[in-house]
This record gives structure tokens, C-alpha cells and sequence, in this order.
């Protein structure tokens, strides 16, 4: 059996495996019962990484599979501080998991073209988990964020853009009708305080899920010195291509 790494982001960890990422995609939802958990979201990392932070010696001898021939879940190698630790060139997709373990891969794209929209709002992944609201766009944002010259920062920062509608370019009038935040009003108001700063905080401690549908464009990781970006399919392609996904992600996640 081979063995896998796993970059898991909810909670951030680094995990070797058994299974493949279907597999522990699943596992991560749901567990060895099958029961819904919750859910999941981990990047798979090439074979190759080496490190000096995290021991990856005789991995092929630690996961070995169960005494009756099962294989291993999950060895953890990492809970605190894995991200910053993990150099981009070494992830590969990233794997979103609904609440009951259906899994879906995003490779890595071109990054999106600068955007002229006025207002962006985005959501924290790992290490930290706030909701922004900001008037920078993502790669900005990115650089922002990961200024280590800045009070607050972080070395790398793994985030997703959610969709504003009309409040895109007008939080204060623009159309909210099919945006399902619950706190509406309260994100108005933050992206109307933009007018004076570059971020401003709408979550500090949000839900731990993500809204799949939410999602405006897709995923990104990056640091300083460069970003990585995940597109996020399409409705058309969700609808087409993904739809047993799509179905869990909109009937379970909320």
C-alpha cells in the first residue's frame, strides 16, 4: 500500500495516510462509522517533500497497515503551526469534503486577472479563521496579510473570496438577495468603513464550515514571495460534472 501526506486545514495538520484522498477525504467527514462529523478541507502534498521542522523518517515504516490488514488512517506528524512549515512547491490539489464525506479536487490554475470590483470579502482558512472585508484584491491581499513588517501577520495564509452580489461596488444600496450571510447589514457596514482602511474584520470567530456556494472564485495559499490558486468550478460544471457533490455540499452545509 502506498503511503500519502496530507495538509489537513480543518483543523491544520499534517497527516500521513493509507488511504488515498477519496478515501480520506471521507474519513475525515465521517470516520470509521460513518457518521457525519463535519467538514473537511486538506491539500494532498507531493511524496517528495522533505523537511527539517517535521520528522518524515521511515514514514513506509510508521504507516503500516492494522494487524488485520487495514490499512492506516492517520499518523499525525504536525498540529501546530504546519502551513508555514509546508513550501508551496510542495502542494499539489486541494480537496473540499461536505459534512458526509463526498470530496471534490481542485487543481491549481492561473491566477485570476486583477480584478477593478471595489469591495472584496474574504474568509480565513489556516492558520487563522476570521471573515475580511477589504478594498484589496487577492494577491494583495495575500501580501497583506503576510507582511511580516505589519503588527499582525502571518508567514502563510491559506483563503477563499466569497461573493458580495451587488455589494460588489454598492454595500450600501447594491442588491443582498441572494447572498445567505446572516449578518447582512453588519457586512454592509464594515465594507461602507473601507473607505479609510484596507481590511476590516466582519467575523472574528465564525462557523467553522464554509459555505460552498458562497464561493466567488476559488481557493488560494501563498505567502510574500508568491501564491497558489484553486479555481472553484462553475455552476454549469457543479451542476453537470459534480452534481452528486454539489447535491450533498447544498443539502448539509450550512
Amino acid at each position: 500500500m502506498s503511503t500519502y501526506l496530507y495538509l489537513s486545514l480543518l483543523p491544520e495538520s499534517l497527516v500521513a495516510s493509507m488511504l488515498p484522498p477519496e478515501e480520506f477525504g471521507a474519513y475525515l467527514a465521517t470516520g470509521t462509522v460513518k457518521q457525519p462529523h463535519g467538514q473537511a478541507m486538506f491539500f494532498n502534498l507531493n511524496r517528495g517533500f522533505k523537511s527539517d521542522y517535521f520528522n518524515l523518517t521511515d514514514l513506509d515504516k510508521r504507516c503500516v497497515p492494522h494487524p488485520d490488514g487495514q490499512p492506516k488512517h492517520s499518523l499525525y506528524l504536525g498540529i501546530y503551526r504546519v502551513l508555514e512549515h509546508v513550501p508551496l512547491e510542495a502542494i499539489e490539489s486541494l480537496w473540499l469534503v461536505t459534512t458526509h464525506g463526498k470530496t471534490l479536487e481542485l487543481k491549481q490554475g492561473e491566477l485570476p486577472r486583477i480584478s477593478s470590483e471595489k469591495y472584496h470579502l474574504y474568509r480565513e482558512i489556516c492558520p487563522v479563521q476570521p471573515v475580511i472585508a477589504s478594498t484589496l484584491g487577492p494577491a494583495e491581499f495575500c501580501r497583506f496579510i503576510t507582511d511580516p513588517t505589519k503588527a499582525i501577520s502571518v508567514p502563510r495564509i491559506c483563503f477563499v473570496e466569497l461573493t458580495l452580489a451587488g455589494l460588489t461596488n454598492d454595500p450600501l444600496h447594491g442588491s443582498a438577495a441572494d447572498l445567505p450571510y446572516h449578518n447582512v447589514l453588519h457586512i454592509r457596514n464594515c465594507l461602507a468603513e473601507l473607505q479609510a482602511k484596507r481590511t476590516k474584520t466582519v467575523e472574528r470567530t465564525p462557523h467553522q464550515s464554509i459555505l460552498y456556494r458562497c464561493v466567488k472564485s476559488g481557493f488560494f495559499v501563498g505567502e510574500q514571495k508568491g501564491m497558489l490558486y484553486f479555481p472553484h468550478p462553475t455552476l454549469e460544471e457543479l451542476e453537470s460534472r459534480h452534481h452528486s457533490w454539489w447535491r450533498c455540499a447544498n443539502d448539509h452545509e450550512t
